[in-house]
């Protein structure tokens, strides 16, 4: 079936280099240069040692740099119809559940005038990946559009076909558009998660309501509103922080929300999902707190149906920025990543010189990382223990992404274990203004960024387990921090069996690195390795040459055995410009045979990176 194409971005033209200039993409490049960055080095002493000569390392540079690009150009077109995708390795298992695969990520990340923007600020694309047929003739189709936002409809002229970004977002800088003066920031592209609840289907981004797709057609319906930003909670803890501050939030109030037009609150994009109480939890926080030492956050609980069942609010004397957090039965987990004003940075974010997220830095200034457990439960909540005040980890930790939390009850002395698996990495490394290498000034995307020689130190992000334990009057008994399985290759996006969130799990899964690869040692990644947390051993899939992967997710069979489900992983193979689904078996990871089935999207429908996806399966 060929796919009936409703939008297409003509290509933009890119200088030649070496023999890499045919094998970039059509379709806008975010990086349209047509030099390496110099910063991608391998020393002479290196590349002896390893017995590469000097023409490879620079051959394997040059193309590394380009293979880099093309994980972030703009996508040619968009499916009006599912689109049946063709099997080159392997089948489709016979027990593979019917349902569909979402993917959201960035799609549009140039315009026609000479703007670009950082992937975070890059228009929200959504994938989807449609499982269905007889167990005897298991197929796939695939589906494919940009969400209609409100920036994006601002943004795209349908008749000429063409884009003007008007928006600048809180990480980029225009080039072609309105610079000073433009307080258009808050540019709501609904690109980082996607869920399906209570029949709805909706594309979340960090800095607003979310927006509901229509399941079948990938079509937008509109934005859903889920948080009312001037409403009372229902349930509130912890109000009077500090008289002063809230002097400054009444200042800041009416130039956020008038003249930025910020929501009141911000709901976050990262939701979870309490299986076996059949929840769906979601978290808010105020847009004045960006720029102010605390923190309002509001913690949301919906049933099947989409009812608000609970909803409480907390207040900390902490400058935090959140963006994945965690629960258990009792608790609402924060780990705070701090964070402080940045004043020059403020002044010329303002004046259009710089991103908005110049006026943020990192706060070094403690040699610790807080943690807030705050309470979810009633029982919880009549406990002595002031919550305000954070369980210090020994160690400075940024972090990423949130795998798994869950805690046991000594019976006899009373005592809390919560345990969390997350990924974290170093305030040393982690830089607002540099995320995934974006360059704003030069609207470049440097790899050697996220490939910095690391000599001993843990800077990028990796694996951790946190260890709390906490006395029946809640105070916290011991606090400690280790590398999971002693697992030391830079990893993210950390997922289980969805089954077992909340509960103690014995494996977790992860995007990672080979290693293989001189030029990006470290990302994007090329591997899944899967982690057993009871034996401490770990295991890895891995791609072929020049082939990257994104999130994995986890697709349970419902057995009640841990791994015993699919893997589903999407490779992007930037030399032959394809993308493939990638179905893996859990149990076989480290074995020859992991690989189940790989299915190609076909050329013109390649896309760039995603972020995060859902797994639904037809009821």
């Amino acid at each position: 079936m060929q796919a009936n194409t409703i939008c297409h971005i003509s290509p933009t033209k890119l200088l030649p280099i070496s023999t890499w200039h045919d094998r970039i993409p059509a379709g806008r490049a975010l990086a349209a240069t047509g030099q390496a960055p110099r910063a991608i080095s391998i020393s002479t002493s290196e590349s002896r040692s390893s017995g590469v000569s000097a023409a490879e390392v620079e051959e394997d540079r040059v193309a590394a740099f380009w293979d880099y690009q093309s994980l972030f150009v703009s996508p040619q077109s968009e499916t009006a119809e599912p689109v049946l995708l063709r099997l080159v390795d392997g089948a489709v298992p016979s027990d593979f559940p019917s349902g569909t695969y979402y993917l959201i990520g960035p799609g549009l990340f140039a315009d026609d005038h000479g703007s670009t923007v950082h992937p975070l600020d890059g228009h929200g694309y959504l994938r989807g990946f449609v499982f269905g047929g007889a167990p005897e003739n298991k197929e796939v189709k695939f589906m494919a559009r940009y969400v209609k936002t409100e920036a994006q409809v601002e943004e795209h002229d349908p008749a000429s076909n063409t884009w003007r970004f008007t928006h600048r977002g809180p990480f980029s800088v225009l080039k072609g558009g309105r610079k000073v003066g433009n307080t258009k920031v808050m540019k709501n592209v609904a690109n980082t998660s996607v869920v399906k609840w209570g029949g709805k289907l909706l594309c979340l981004w960090e800095g607003g309501d979310p927006y509901e797709i229509e399941p079948r057609s990938l079509n937008t319906v509109g934005k859903l509103e889920m948080i009312d930003g001037h409403g009372e909670p229902q349930h509130s803890e912890g109000h009077g922080v500090g008289d002063v501050w809230d002097v400054a939030a009444s200042i800041l109030k009416p130039i956020l929300y008038g003249v930025f037009k910020m929501p009141a609150k911000r709901m976050l994009s990262h939701y979870k999902v309490d299986a076996r109480n059949d929840r769906l939890l979601t978290l808010s926080c105020n847009a004045e707190d960006m720029l102010l030492p605390r923190s309002n956050f509001t913690f949301y609980e919906f049933d099947s149906d989409f009812k608000l069942l609970q909803k409480k609010e907390f207040n900390i004397p902490d400058h935090l920025m959140i963006h994945d957090w965690a629960f258990t039965d009792t608790h609402y987990i924060l780990f705070g990543n701090r964070i402080k004003l940045d004043i020059s940075g403020s002044i010329s974010a303002v004046c259009g010189i710089s991103p908005m997220i110049s006026a943020l830095s990192v706060d070094p200034g403690k040699s610790t990382s807080p943690i807030y457990l705050l309470p979810r439960s009633q029982d919880e909540s009549q406990k002595g223990r002031d919550w305000r005040s954070a369980i210090e980890v020994p160690a400075q930790l940024w972090l990423m992404h949130f795998g798994n939390a869950f805690e046991a009850v000594d019976d006899e002395e009373g005592t809390r274990e919560i345990r969390f698996q997350a990924c974290v990495c170093s305030y040393e490394w982690f830089n607002f203004h540099k995320l995934f290498g974006y360059n704003w000034q030069s609207s470049r995307l440097d790899p050697s960024i996220m490939n910095v020689k690391q000599d001993g130190k843990a800077l990028l992000p990796h694996l951790v387990q946190v260890s709390i334990d906490v006395n029946a009057e809640g105070d916290c008994q011991k606090c400690s921090v280790e590398s999971l399985n002693n697992w030391t290759r830079p990893t993210d996006f950390p997922v289980i069996n969805p089954d077992f969130s909340g509960r103690k799990n014995k494996y977790i899964y992860g995007g990672t690195t080979s290693g293989t690869r001189p030029a990006l040692p470290h990302f994007p990644f090329d591997s899944v390795a899967k982690l057993n947390m009871s034996d401490k051993s770990s295991s890895t899939w891995s791609t072929g040459n020049r082939r990257f992967i994104g999130e994995p997710i986890f697709v349970p069979k419902g057995t009640g055995e841990e791994d015993d489900g699919h893997i589903l992983v999407v490779e992007y193979a930037v030399s032959i410009q394809r993308c493939y689904l990638v179905i893996l078996n859990p149990k076989r990871i480290g074995e020859a045979d992991a690989l189940v089935a790989r299915l190609e999207v076909p050329k013109e429908l390649n896309f760039p990176l995603g972020f995060h996806g859902f797994w639904d399966v037809d009821s």
